[in-house]
Protein backbone atom coordinates (compact mmCIF):
# COMPACT_ATOMS: atom_id res chain seq x y z
CA UNK A 1 0.00 0.00 0.00
CA UNK A 2 2.67 2.09 0.67
CA UNK A 3 4.63 2.41 -2.56
CA UNK A 4 1.58 2.41 -4.26
CA UNK A 5 0.74 5.54 -2.35
CA UNK A 6 4.35 6.71 -2.87
CA UNK A 7 4.25 6.10 -6.97
CA UNK A 8 0.37 7.97 -6.82
CA UNK A 9 2.29 10.90 -5.25
CA UNK A 10 5.01 10.44 -8.16
CA UNK A 11 2.49 10.90 -10.83
CA UNK A 12 0.55 13.24 -9.51
CA UNK A 13 3.71 15.55 -9.01
CA UNK A 14 5.09 14.90 -12.73
CA UNK A 15 1.81 15.58 -13.95
CA UNK A 16 1.45 19.20 -12.31
CA UNK A 17 4.67 19.80 -12.97
CA UNK A 18 3.48 18.82 -17.02
CA UNK A 19 0.39 20.54 -16.88
CA UNK A 20 2.17 24.03 -15.35
CA UNK A 21 4.96 23.82 -17.81
CA UNK A 22 2.43 23.78 -20.77
CA UNK A 23 0.33 26.56 -19.54
CA UNK A 24 3.03 28.58 -19.71
CA UNK A 25 4.10 27.79 -22.65
CA UNK A 26 0.49 28.48 -24.23
CA UNK A 27 0.42 31.59 -21.82
CA UNK A 28 3.70 33.06 -23.60
CA UNK A 29 2.82 35.56 -26.34
CA UNK A 30 6.60 37.05 -27.67
CA UNK A 31 6.75 40.65 -27.31
CA UNK A 32 7.49 42.30 -31.19
CA UNK A 33 9.70 45.32 -30.85
CA UNK A 34 10.28 47.66 -33.54
CA UNK A 35 12.48 50.54 -34.24
CA UNK A 36 12.05 54.08 -36.25
CA UNK A 37 14.77 55.59 -39.44
CA UNK A 38 14.26 52.39 -41.33
CA UNK A 39 12.73 53.97 -44.21
CA UNK A 40 14.56 54.27 -47.95
CA UNK A 41 15.66 57.19 -48.75
CA UNK A 42 17.39 58.31 -51.91
CA UNK A 43 20.05 61.20 -52.19
CA UNK A 44 19.18 63.59 -54.08
CA UNK A 45 21.38 63.91 -57.67
CA UNK A 46 21.63 67.87 -56.84
CA UNK A 47 21.02 67.99 -52.85
CA UNK A 48 19.95 71.08 -51.32
CA UNK A 49 23.43 73.08 -51.88
CA UNK A 50 22.82 75.54 -49.55
CA UNK A 51 23.10 73.29 -46.70
CA UNK A 52 26.21 71.76 -47.48
CA UNK A 53 29.22 72.20 -44.40
CA UNK A 54 26.26 73.29 -42.13
CA UNK A 55 26.65 71.46 -38.73
CA UNK A 56 22.99 70.77 -36.67
CA UNK A 57 22.73 69.75 -33.20
CA UNK A 58 19.51 68.13 -32.33
CA UNK A 59 18.48 68.75 -29.13
CA UNK A 60 16.67 66.44 -26.52
CA UNK A 61 13.04 65.71 -27.52
CA UNK A 62 10.17 66.76 -25.71
CA UNK A 63 7.41 64.25 -25.76
CA UNK A 64 3.78 64.33 -24.42
CA UNK A 65 3.92 62.23 -21.41
CA UNK A 66 1.20 60.20 -22.08
CA UNK A 67 3.94 58.30 -24.88
CA UNK A 68 6.75 57.87 -22.67
CA UNK A 69 5.96 54.17 -22.34
CA UNK A 70 7.32 52.22 -24.69
CA UNK A 71 4.16 50.59 -25.73
CA UNK A 72 3.01 51.72 -29.01
CA UNK A 73 0.12 53.83 -28.47
CA UNK A 74 -3.36 53.75 -29.81
CA UNK A 75 -6.22 56.42 -29.65
CA UNK A 76 -9.86 55.13 -29.78
CA UNK A 77 -11.83 57.84 -29.81
CA UNK A 78 -11.71 61.08 -29.02
CA UNK A 79 -10.03 59.98 -25.49
CA UNK A 80 -9.28 56.90 -25.19
CA UNK A 81 -5.73 55.51 -25.07
CA UNK A 82 -4.22 51.75 -25.13
CA UNK A 83 -0.62 51.01 -24.90
CA UNK A 84 0.07 47.49 -26.11
CA UNK A 85 1.23 44.89 -23.56
CA UNK A 86 2.94 42.83 -27.13
CA UNK A 87 4.01 45.76 -29.38
CA UNK A 88 6.46 48.04 -28.29
CA UNK A 89 9.24 50.17 -29.27
CA UNK A 90 12.78 48.89 -29.11
CA UNK A 91 14.05 51.47 -27.48
CA UNK A 92 13.07 55.53 -25.72
CA UNK A 93 11.43 57.16 -28.20
CA UNK A 94 12.53 60.53 -27.76
CA UNK A 95 15.93 58.87 -28.86
CA UNK A 96 14.19 57.03 -31.27
CA UNK A 97 12.74 59.73 -33.00
CA UNK A 98 15.72 61.89 -32.83
CA UNK A 99 17.61 59.26 -33.96
CA UNK A 100 15.84 58.75 -36.98
CA UNK A 101 15.45 62.07 -38.08
CA UNK A 102 18.78 62.60 -38.03
CA UNK A 103 19.71 60.25 -40.11
CA UNK A 104 16.77 61.42 -42.30
CA UNK A 105 18.32 64.84 -42.68
CA UNK A 106 21.81 63.21 -42.89
CA UNK A 107 20.73 61.36 -46.48
CA UNK A 108 18.88 64.46 -47.64
CA UNK A 109 21.55 66.84 -47.94
CA UNK A 110 24.96 67.49 -47.74
CA UNK A 111 25.43 68.37 -43.95
CA UNK A 112 28.73 68.72 -42.32
CA UNK A 113 27.84 67.09 -39.15
CA UNK A 114 24.15 65.78 -37.57
CA UNK A 115 24.92 65.20 -33.50
CA UNK A 116 22.73 64.60 -31.23
CA UNK A 117 22.69 65.66 -27.46
CA UNK A 118 24.31 65.27 -25.53
CA UNK A 119 27.35 66.38 -28.31
CA UNK A 120 31.05 66.98 -27.65
CA UNK A 121 31.47 69.76 -25.40
CA UNK A 122 32.56 73.29 -26.78
CA UNK A 123 31.20 72.24 -30.20
CA UNK A 124 30.21 74.55 -32.70
CA UNK A 125 27.10 74.57 -34.94
CA UNK A 126 25.64 76.88 -37.54
CA UNK A 127 21.63 75.43 -35.73
CA UNK A 128 20.25 73.52 -32.93
CA UNK A 129 16.83 71.78 -33.40
CA UNK A 130 13.97 71.41 -30.68
CA UNK A 131 11.53 69.25 -31.18
CA UNK A 132 7.98 69.03 -29.07
CA UNK A 133 6.00 65.59 -30.43
CA UNK A 134 2.50 66.10 -28.96
CA UNK A 135 0.81 62.80 -30.88
CA UNK A 136 2.72 59.77 -32.58
CA UNK A 137 0.05 57.06 -32.39
CA UNK A 138 -2.34 54.96 -34.24
CA UNK A 139 -5.84 56.71 -34.15
CA UNK A 140 -8.62 53.87 -34.25
CA UNK A 141 -12.45 54.23 -34.50
CA UNK A 142 -14.63 53.99 -31.28
CA UNK A 143 -16.14 51.06 -32.61
CA UNK A 144 -13.89 48.38 -31.73
CA UNK A 145 -15.79 46.19 -34.27
CA UNK A 146 -13.61 48.67 -36.95
CA UNK A 147 -10.88 48.12 -38.87
CA UNK A 148 -9.90 51.28 -40.88
CA UNK A 149 -7.48 53.29 -38.79
CA UNK A 150 -4.80 56.34 -39.69
CA UNK A 151 -1.30 56.96 -38.26
CA UNK A 152 -1.06 60.54 -36.48
CA UNK A 153 2.56 62.65 -35.62
CA UNK A 154 1.81 65.92 -34.59
CA UNK A 155 5.27 67.98 -34.35
CA UNK A 156 6.28 71.27 -33.29
CA UNK A 157 9.70 72.33 -33.52
CA UNK A 158 11.88 75.31 -33.46
CA UNK A 159 15.74 76.27 -35.25
CA UNK A 160 17.71 78.34 -32.70
CA UNK A 161 21.38 80.14 -32.76
CA UNK A 162 23.66 78.24 -30.47
CA UNK A 163 25.45 81.45 -29.14
CA UNK A 164 22.62 82.87 -28.03
CA UNK A 165 19.51 80.87 -27.94
CA UNK A 166 17.30 83.11 -30.33
CA UNK A 167 14.91 81.24 -31.80
CA UNK A 168 15.10 82.08 -35.83
CA UNK A 169 12.69 79.73 -36.77
CA UNK A 170 9.16 78.00 -35.77
CA UNK A 171 7.19 74.73 -37.45
CA UNK A 172 4.02 72.72 -37.08
CA UNK A 173 4.12 69.21 -38.48
CA UNK A 174 1.14 67.81 -38.90
CA UNK A 175 1.06 64.21 -40.58
CA UNK A 176 -1.77 62.00 -40.66
CA UNK A 177 -1.72 59.01 -42.85
CA UNK A 178 -5.04 56.78 -43.62
CA UNK A 179 -5.00 53.03 -44.41
CA UNK A 180 -3.68 51.64 -41.62
CA UNK A 181 -5.55 48.46 -40.58
CA UNK A 182 -6.39 48.35 -36.62
CA UNK A 183 -3.88 45.56 -35.05
CA UNK A 184 -1.05 46.01 -37.87
CA UNK A 185 1.56 47.16 -35.67
CA UNK A 186 4.10 46.75 -38.20
CA UNK A 187 2.44 48.75 -40.51
CA UNK A 188 1.92 51.03 -37.83
CA UNK A 189 5.11 51.67 -37.11
CA UNK A 190 5.83 52.18 -41.07
CA UNK A 191 3.58 54.67 -41.22
CA UNK A 192 4.58 56.23 -38.16
CA UNK A 193 8.48 56.17 -39.70
CA UNK A 194 7.47 58.13 -42.66
CA UNK A 195 5.90 60.72 -40.94
CA UNK A 196 9.08 61.09 -39.08
CA UNK A 197 10.46 61.81 -43.02
CA UNK A 198 8.29 64.11 -43.41
CA UNK A 199 9.24 66.15 -40.38
CA UNK A 200 12.77 65.80 -41.71
CA UNK A 201 12.07 67.13 -44.88
CA UNK A 202 9.94 70.09 -43.32
CA UNK A 203 13.06 70.85 -41.29
CA UNK A 204 15.39 70.75 -43.97
CA UNK A 205 13.87 72.77 -45.89
CA UNK A 206 13.28 75.60 -43.07
CA UNK A 207 16.91 75.27 -42.76
CA UNK A 208 17.51 76.06 -46.11
CA UNK A 209 15.20 78.90 -46.16
CA UNK A 210 17.71 80.59 -43.27
CA UNK A 211 21.03 79.93 -44.73
CA UNK A 212 19.71 81.65 -47.96
CA UNK A 213 19.67 84.59 -45.88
Amino acid sequence: MQHAMKAMRRIGLCALIGLTGCSLSRGETPQQHYVLGGGRVQRNEAPHPRLAGLAIGVRRLQLASYLESTSIAVRRGPQAITLSEFHRWGEPLPGGITRAVAAYLTAGAPFRAVDLAPWPLREKYDYLIQLHVLHFEGVAPADPAAREGEAHLLARWEIIRQGDGAVLARGTTNYRKEGWRVGDYAGLVTLLDTGVHVLSNDLMASLEKLAAR
